[in-house]
């Protein structure tokens, strides 16, 4: 092997020994972690995304212990599903879950895949999730790669490319899974909370307890606070609706949602885009065929998805007549979705305005 060939494998086993060194006195203690089950770390990591692990711990314990295999999520209630996803955000992953266990009933006898290929099959499992749970839970030499894991990569090789672009992602794919230790599972979970807790983002990473400080290119560069670069995202589209809190016998008035699009199958609050004023919307209720009982209160919402914010205007109030019959009664078991339920009198009764 070359000199430099012999040198530059020299400093990628020594990082590789500083991180493995570092991750088993280092690392959080979480429930997901005290298992190589895959259906539990597939669960959990479909959780993670864009979502805080403080966050996820509650509800990760509660869908295990009511759905603890793939049979019995392949089988759950849309409904039921969604109230135990509920507070997650991203609904659509709920809906992948249960699709892929039901392949995983129908092609793989009801027994998660074993390889990185065949989770890559499955619905909503991509090239992170694969590599995640074929690495942990089965022990295959391949690299699991998300941000946390792009900014450090970027960072230790004092790379300036964009981590938002996918040639860099499978760049560096190419070079961990080159590169993968035997203990590829340990190695991947190393990776994701170096970054998570010591390389963290927006510019302030915490050097000084890092494994990998004695090895980091941009360290050494002094880019360490500038990388990595990732150009910004576009501006939120900002949409303006007008939703009613509407009540018969105490009980909300819901709709269910198409079963393609934003929120996708979900119960949601009678709502119409753009914003209505107190008339108008005593006109939409009487297009409805109902009668508000006593006074109609008025306030101000916000919800911001990814791509998206809904600036909405309020109105609730408790109702009467034959139009009641066109919706649902909530009964409590339905889901009903942050972006509506932010939308609910309980949760404004310090912003209410009489209409």
């Amino acid at each position: 092997m070359p000199i430099r060939a012999q040198l530059c494998y020299t400093v990628r086993m020594n990082r590789t020994d500083l991180l493995i060194e570092w991750y088993p006195t280092h690392h959080r203690e979480l429930p997901w972690r005290a298992t190589r089950d895959p259906y539990a770390i597939w669960i959990s990591e479909i959780m993670l995304q864009q979502t805080r692990v403080a966050a996820v711990i509650p509800y990760y314990e509660r869908f295990l212990k009511e759905l603890p295999n793939v049979a019995s999520l392949a089988a759950v209630d849309d409904d039921r599903l969604n109230r135990l996803w509920q507070g997650l955000g991203y609904y659509s992953r709920a809906r992948n879950l249960k699709k892929a266990a039901n392949e995983v009933l129908l092609r793989f006898a009801g027994r998660m895949p074993q390889t990185y290929e065949d989770l890559l099959s499955l619905s909503g499992i991509g090239s992170y999730t694969a590599g995640a749970i074929a690495s942990i839970a089965y022990g295959e030499r391949v690299p699991a790669v998300d941000g946390n894991v792009l900014r450090v990569y970027a960072r230790v090789m004092n790379d300036p490319s964009d981590i938002g672009d996918p040639a860099m992602k499978r760049r560096v794919f190419e070079r961990l899974k080159a590169d993968m230790p035997n203990d590829a599972g340990m190695f991947n979970q190393a990776m994701m909370e170096l970054g998570a807790t010591v390389c963290v983002p927006n510019g302030q990473p915490l050097c000084g307890s890092c494994p990998l400080a004695s090895v980091c290119e941009a360290r050494k560069n002094g880019t360490e606070r500038i990388l990595p670069n990732k150009r910004p995202k576009k501006p939120r589209t900002v949409e303006k609706r007008t939703v009613f809190a509407l009540y018969d016998a105490g009980a909300p008035l819901l709709l269910k949602r198409p079963n393609r699009g934003l929120l996708a199958g979900l119960y949601e609050l009678p709502n119409v885009s753009g914003t209505l004023s107190a008339e108008q919307a005593m006109d939409m209720l009487t297009k409805w065929d109902l009668h508000p009982l006593g006074s109609v209160q008025r306030y101000e919402a916000k919800h911001v998805f990814t791509h998206i914010e809904w600036h909405m205007r309020v109105y609730a109030a408790d109702v009467s007549g034959e139009g009641t019959k066109r919706f649902f009664r909530s009964d409590g078991s339905q889901s009903i979705p942050t972006a509506f339920a932010v939308c609910l009198p309980a949760q404004n009764l310090t912003e209410n305005q009489k209409a």
